[in-house]
Parts: C-alpha cells; structure tokens; sequence
C-alpha cells in the first residue's frame, strides 16, 4: 500500500477510535530548537526540572523509537468554547477545576486508545516499530500536531482549531512506517492576527506573544 493511502486509513481509524481530530506527518527534528534551549537558559520552566533534563529529546523525537520516519497525532476534546460554567451554589464553598482536570484522567483514557491502534497497526505490520505517547512523554507534541495539519500554534502557546478552540488534549503514535499525509490535509496557518484575548485574561500576566 502507498505511503499517502496508508495514511489516510490510519487517520480515519483515529477518528473511528473517536478522537476529535488525526493526522499523520514525516517525523524530522524540531524547528524550535534553539527557542527552546533559550527559554530554559532563562528559566522559564520554574521548578519543571524534567524539562530541562529531557530536553535532548524533546528537540529530536527519533531518539524515542529507533528508526522512527512518522507521527500520527491526535485529539481529544475536553470541553465546548461555548460550554457554560456551572454556577456556586449560594451559601457554599465552591472553588474553580481547570476543564481538562475535571474528568478520567485523560492521559489514561488516550493512552488506552493509542495502545489499542498500536497493537492493530503492528499486527497489520509486524515488522514495523510503534511507540504511543501523550503529554508525558518528552515530545514537542504541539509542533507535531502543526505539521499534521490539526490547527495553528496560539500566541498562549497551546494548539487551536479553527472550529474546535484550544480546549484539546493531544497525544500520538511514533512509528517507523513511512506515513505521507492523506491528499486532504494541510498546515494550519497563524489566524491569531492582533487579538490578545489569552494575554489580557491571564491573572498573573504569564503569556506573553507566543511564550509562557
């Protein structure tokens, strides 16, 4: 089977495993290398020390599977744009739960489905190497997810879709299988513009242009 058919089944399997969105993209070195060594020489990742030691990786996914050629990326989605806040109820205490928080926890919940795939593709192609991952893996998953075609990079650092918002999760398989994207998939392109709506709304003025 050709490279681009192979990565068209691919996709729709994801989407048949019921993540909101899939794609599929060559795996090369991050483009952000030198920004990110830039924003931990400056300590930007506080007390996060894993980002520091890992960093290596974070810069060259590759060294994750050996011979690993493509990323299939997915995502969840966790919450609506427009979903409405529940309201406290009078006399008592209430507090605020980030919307990703408020759930199973997704990194079990997407890892399930990731392992799932990876046995069907490597049954499918033994001879092939496959390695899942989510946010707890040392990867650039928001470049990835660009490359695949899944949204743009926000200037509050977290992926957007032009329909779905910011409120994803994303996760993916590292495979050794040479993967062309499906004929339908494209690179996002930067509709950020002039709004600074996630700058002004943070409370403690962390978000900078396209920094955290």
């Amino acid at each position: 089977m050709s490279a681009p058919r192979l990565g068209e089944q691919i996709v729709e399997r994801c989407k048949q495993s019921g993540f909101a969105l899939a794609g599929v993209t060559p795996l090369r070195a991050s483009d952000w290398g030198e920004r990110l060594d830039a924003w931990l020489d400056a300590g930007m990742h506080g007390s996060m020390g894993y980002m520091q030691e890992h960093a290596a990786l974070r810069k060259d996914a590759g060294l994750l599977l050996e011979g690993a050629r493509s990323v299939i990326v997915v995502a969840d989605q966790y919450a609506s744009r427009d979903a409405a806040e529940e309201g406290a109820h009078e006399g008592a205490p209430f507090g605020r739960i980030a919307k990703y928080a408020r759930g199973r926890d997704y990194h079990t919940v997407i890892k399930k489905r990731l392992h799932t795939l990876c046995d069907e593709l490597q049954e499918q192609h033994p001879e092939a190497g496959f390695r899942a991952f989510t946010d707890t893996a040392p990867i650039m998953e928001r470049e990835h997810a660009l490359r695949a075609g899944l949204g743009w990079i926000g200037k509050h650092t977290l992926l957007i879709h032009k329909r779905r918002g910011s409120y994803l999760l994303l996760g993916g398989i590292l495979t050794t299988l040479e993967l062309d994207p499906p004929r339908t998939q494209t690179v996002e392109t930067d509709h950020c513009g002039s709004c600074t709506r996630c700058i002004d709304a943070c409370p403690t003025d962390a978000i900078t242009p396209y920094e955290v």
